[in-house]
């Protein structure tokens, strides 16, 4: 799963253009929206559409559940990985 962390740490920096960051710089468990990382909601978008892309692995802005789902790099990876073993 570590693995799965870290292409997904590189999918954000990458997706939303933040190069002044590396993967040791986003911590796993961490909040990606509000005192977090600092994303909002175009970023979202944006990183919802790069999973999409990477993983084939659509994440349904109106399903209650997605606000959980991008609450961590933790959250992504388990809903990723959920998804690509059905």
């Amino acid at each position: 799963m570590e693995q799965l962390h870290d292409e997904i740490k590189q999918l954000i920096i990458d997706a939303l253009n933040l190069e002044d960051l590396s993967i040791d710089d986003i911590e796993t468990e961490a909040p990606l929206f509000g005192d977090g990382l600092g994303l909002d909601s175009i970023d979202a978008l944006e990183l919802g559409l790069a999973i999409k892309k990477k993983y084939n692995v659509l994440i349904d802005a109106d399903d209650s559940n997605t606000r959980n789902h991008f609450s961590s790099v933790e959250n992504l990876a388990k809903y990723i990985s959920s998804q690509n073993n059905d």
